[in-house]
């Protein structure tokens, strides 16, 4: 898995998850508050209304609604144009019925914001424009256009000409209010799931990574037996078969193979063997791991550590666990993305906290972000520095928030900046990331050390 290939969820890949089984749902529910306020206006209240109208439009939901129910399955998902139909019939089917009670001097005329906001919550950029600018119009025309409410004794009920231009700026500020904070509030958390996801699988994939050293080292382990068993029957047929120099060629080669296996698996087993136990690592060691596959990129990456007090032998251990290497991998690899020339990977200790400082000589963090650094899918409008330096970066944040989140899983705390830094070797400018953990926490979460695998067995080749 790549960054790269992560993407946001586009509104319309979000639509084709709603099913339509909740669609008609909802529309019961209308559809029985649209029925007891006819009833409750008509018998209660004395309010004339053209009730064979109003059960018309009420009927239509009705109707769309069984057909909705027969003809699909139950489990079926809505595509884009599917919902945006749906939402527009209901949103058609409100104002129709706001047009035979009364337009804006009806107070229901505020439910048209329901399926404004629907949209702007399911559905992409363009439909929610398309259903906003419906909804903007019907209530444009439902406060010049409409049928009066009238009582039994023929009296008008109606708000004075003021008290309805401030209804329909209401009703126009709050489509249009309501729609923006919908959709941006609906972004938000799907970007962050889809972080979450891809940070995930990142964790993921480094887990696999770590335990297949245990699946080379059982294998190693396994397999040591047959094959000294292979070599002693070899040995012992190579001895029997010295007047047959073409069969005891044979044999010999079965020997040296089964020798060559013993050492390819010797050498598995020892790097599996430590992937599977060395579950604690210093400090130094889990810098260098998390650094080495961008050692070799054209950049300098210069490791230095500051212990407090100057005594490199009170070094810590800590967990060596796959979120600490990839968030670590994932901010050197950005360092040396935009560096200049050069890296410092700095580390150091004291007996509360365990710090890492990663700067570089590059032109470090744009202003305008700083404080936005570590939000997923984050983009910037102006990418022609970073196009050139990077051209396959694109600026949406991705490997940072992946490092941030993974970091502060194992309980640090990070900070950015800019700015200059006093190195050992030399001065610093540029992006100064530092990733400091408390010392007690970090260590706590220490593994302790299994017992290592016991050594196979050895045969003597010419013994029984």
């Amino acid at each position: 898995m790549t960054q790269a290939t992560i993407r946001p969820l586009s509104g319309r890949t979000r639509a084709n998850w709603i099913r339509l089984r909740t669609m008609i749902v909802l529309r019961w529910v209308a559809i029985a508050g649209q029925l007891i306020a006819i009833n409750v206006a008509q018998l209660i209240y004395g309010i004339q209304l053209e009730l064979g109208l109003c059960y018309l439009a009420v009927g239509a939901s009705v109707i769309a609604n069984l057909v909705a129910t027969f003809i699909f399955p139950e489990n079926k998902r809505l595509s884009e144009f599917e919902n945006l139909w749906m939402i527009s019939f209901d949103l058609l089917q409100i104002a129709f019925l706001l047009f035979l009670t009364g337009g804006l001097n009806n107070p229901f005329a505020l439910l048209l914001l329901g399926p404004v906001t629907i949209s702007a919550t399911a559905l992409s950029l363009r439909s929610t424009l398309v259903l906003c600018s419906t909804a903007i119009v019907l209530v444009t025309l439902l406060s010049v256009f409409h049928l009066p409410l009238t009582t039994l004794d023929g009296d008008t009920l109606s708000i004075p000409r003021l008290f309805v231009f401030g209804q329909w700026t209401a009703l126009v500020i709050a489509i249009v209010f309501t729609s923006a904070y919908s959709r941006r509030v609906t972004t938000e958390v799907h970007s962050m799931g889809d972080a979450l996801a891809a940070t995930q699988m990142a964790l993921a994939r480094e887990q696999k990574l770590t335990d297949l050293g245990g699946v080379v080292a059982a294998a190693a382990h396994e397999l040591g037996t047959p094959l000294a068993t292979i070599k002693l029957a070899s040995t012992e047929l190579l001895n029997d078969l010295s007047e047959n120099p073409d069969l005891a060629e044979d044999a010999a080669l079965i020997r040296d193979q089964a020798d060559r296996c013993r050492d390819i698996l010797r050498d598995m087993g020892r790097a599996g063997k430590d992937d599977l136990h060395m579950h604690n690592a210093p400090l130094e060691a889990v810098v260098l791991e998390s650094a080495e596959p961008h050692m070799d990129r054209g950049k300098a990456v210069i490791l230095t550590q500051t212990p407090e007090g100057g005594d490199r032998k009170t070094q810590p251990m800590i967990p060596r666990q796959p979120e600490i290497i990839h968030g670590l991998r994932n901010l050197i690899q950005n360092a040396v993305d935009f560096a200049s020339s050069t890296v410092w990977v700095e580390t150091s200790w004291s007996e509360s906290s365990i710090s890492i400082r990663i700067m570089d000589d590059g032109s470090g963090f744009p202003a305008h972000i700083l404080g936005r650094i570590g939000d997923p899918f984050m983009r910037d409008r102006a990418r022609a520095r970073t196009t050139l330096s990077r051209p396959e970066y694109e600026g949406m944040g991705l490997g940072l928030f992946i490092a941030k989140t993974l970091l502060e899983r194992s309980g640090a705390t990070l900070r950015f900046a800019n700015g200059r830094g006093q190195n050992h070797t030399a001065e610093t400018r540029g992006a100064v990331v530092e990733v400091i953990w408390p010392r007690d926490n970090l260590q706590s979460r220490a593994l302790p050390d299994s017992e290592g695998m016991g050594q196979n067995q050895q045969f003597d080749a010419h013994g029984g």
